[in-house]
């Protein structure tokens, strides 16, 4: 997998942008990737030094509109912790 591949999208959320301030930022990768992977992708499209990655697995819920049930999409969300020395990642923080 290509690093576009593995960042999916980054996740803007109050709890986000107030990690942002500690070289944490937060993003949406692919299912199958793992924390070697996503550290590769992101150094690579961001040009920093990566830390450490923490992931998370969520499950799509039940979801009901009328008498039709439908399940929203499972996904990986990923926190990444830059090191000190890293710049901080010019996207996000044009947004705070």
């Amino acid at each position: 997998m290509s690093a576009q591949d593995i960042i999916i999208k980054p996740v803007l959320t109050e709890k986000s942008y107030a990690d942002i301030a500690a070289k944490k930022y937060y993003f949406i990768v692919a299912k199958g990737a793992n924390k070697t992977e996503i550290k590769r992708a992101v150094e690579e499209l961001f040009e920093v030094k990566v830390a450490s990655v923490n992931t998370c697995n969520y499950d799509g819920k039940l979801k009901r509109m009328g008498r039709n049930e439908g399940m929203t999409p499972s996904y990986k969300k990923a926190i990444v912790q830059l090191t000190k020395e890293s710049k901080p990642i010019a996207f996000f923080e044009s947004l705070s």
